[in-house]
């Protein structure tokens, strides 16, 4: 029966790292380097309107960007 407490144990100690390591919110620093879908989910997490309008935005921004920088 020890043997047991002390898997139960381990496992739950084990499960509560494991959650705890885990990332739960993403941040608009940490979206704005994977696209502008999630820096506008980030940035907007209610608001699918706003998210749409901002998503455009930056579309259009990177846009205009790319085309600034390109080397020919």
């Amino acid at each position: 029966m020890a043997m047991w407490k002390k898997v139960l144990f381990a496992s739950a100690v084990t499960g509560l790292l494991a959650v705890a390591a885990i990332p739960v919110q993403t941040t608009p620093a940490d979206a704005s380097r994977s696209g502008c879908r999630e820096a506008a989910k980030a940035q907007f997490p209610y608001n699918p309107r706003a998210r749409r309008d901002f998503r455009r935005y930056c579309k259009s921004q990177w846009k205009a960007y790319k085309a600034a920088h390109r080397v020919k």
